[in-house]
């Protein structure tokens, strides 16, 4: 083979690798965006590793408990991959209330031995005691809601709940985080007018809600960026939101107000995987290629949650990243107890609360 033949084929194998790349790229599954993510402090400082979660009691209740609700009456309620509601005790009773053939994460009891529902799948419901459905929003602006994640309700009834995502589902939540466009929302339910609207946009995964004391305020976790937003709705600061807890170096999930004094954050994963890529949008374009369960592999386990008081300051620093009990999604405080949810366990799990 001649010189001038070696050198076309070279251009010629070139020439269809940038076409190749660029087609790739192109069509890719996520439109890919550059992002500057917080400051991370990892694990230094309030967050210094320790072993504070090597105490938690196992209850077994089935697969992915996402999170627990707790009862006025100190009856516990969760949720399992495949639909199933369920109520029991710390004895590990548990009896199914119903199914919402979907994939429930956030819960609030309605104080009738119901709750309210955060179901990814299939809206925002609500589930009696006995297990009837009532499917409250599924779109919002004749557009449908694509990943409802968490709620809170107010004194008025009205329902303060998280869409992760208007991209992607729950099945795919890897290519949120490597699109980076940042579309979660936090939304608001009328059930008196039977309206949605949107009361903050632009979160790069909305996660947890919960209503401040007196309900001054209500927060939302925005998990990509390691962060909580606070929006006042009440006095002189009302309609403004706010940065309530910056620069955490876990990925926020569920979030759940004491009633007292206190917010408690669940960390499901370490922050560093993330930002690690957050500047490499091309990068991102061409892994969002490979399968999914490839993608979420890129994520760091953690067992990890923390307390923050009222000034948004961290005054519980929970861990034991030994611990199997890993992958916390939610935390609720409930009587003397924090029960954890997981969605990578076969139990909630049950600590003494920190005094």
């Amino acid at each position: 083979m001649t010189m001038e033949r070696t050198m076309k084929r070279a251009l010629w194998l070139g020439g269809a690798l940038l076409a190749t790349l660029w087609l790739l790229f192109a069509r890719a599954p996520v439109d890919a965006q550059a992002w500057q993510p917080p400051p991370n402090p990892g694990l230094t400082g309030a967050f210094a590793p320790n072993q504070a979660l090597s105490g938690i009691t196992e209850i077994p209740v089935g697969t992915a408990p996402e999170h627990v609700a707790c009862g006025a009456d100190g009856a516990l309620y969760t949720s399992l991959d495949g639909g199933a509601v369920l109520r029991g005790n710390a004895k590990g009773l548990w009896d199914v209330i119903g199914n919402t053939e979907g994939r429930p994460l956030g819960l609030r009891t309605d104080g009738k031995g119901g709750l309210w529902i955060a179901d990814s799948m299939r809206g925002l419901l609500h589930m009696s005691a006995t297990g009837e459905i009532k499917v409250l929003a599924t779109e919002i602006n004749n557009e449908p809601l694509k990943f409802v994640d968490d709620l809170d309700v107010d004194s008025s009834g009205r329902i303060w709940f998280s869409d992760a995502s208007a991209r992607f589902d729950y099945t795919q939540v890897a290519l949120d985080f490597f699109e980076g466009s940042r579309t979660g929302r936090l939304l608001r339910y009328d059930p008196a007018t039977s309206q949605t609207e949107v009361m903050m946009d632009g979160l790069f995964f909305a996660n947890g809600v919960t209503l401040g004391p007196n309900e001054e305020y209500v927060l939302v976790n925005e998990t990509g960026m390691g962060r909580v937003h606070r929006l006042w709705l009440q006095g002189d600061q009302a309609g403004e939101r706010d940065i309530f807890v910056d620069e955490l170096p876990g990925t926020p999930d569920n979030i759940r107000f004491d009633g007292v004094d206190t917010f408690w954050i669940a960390m499901p994963s370490l922050r560093a995987s993330i930002d690690a890529l957050a500047g490499l949008p091309q990068l991102r374009a061409l892994l969002s290629w490979l399968p999914i369960p490839l993608l979420e592999a890129a994520a760091q386990p953690a067992t990890f949650v923390v307390g923050v008081n009222l000034d948004g300051e961290v005054i519980h620093n929970l861990q034991d990243q030994e611990n199997p009990f890993h992958y916390i999604t939610g935390i609720t405080p409930c009587g003397d107890t924090l029960y954890l949810g997981s969605l990578q366990t076969t139990a909630i799990g049950a600590l003494p609360r920190p005094q």
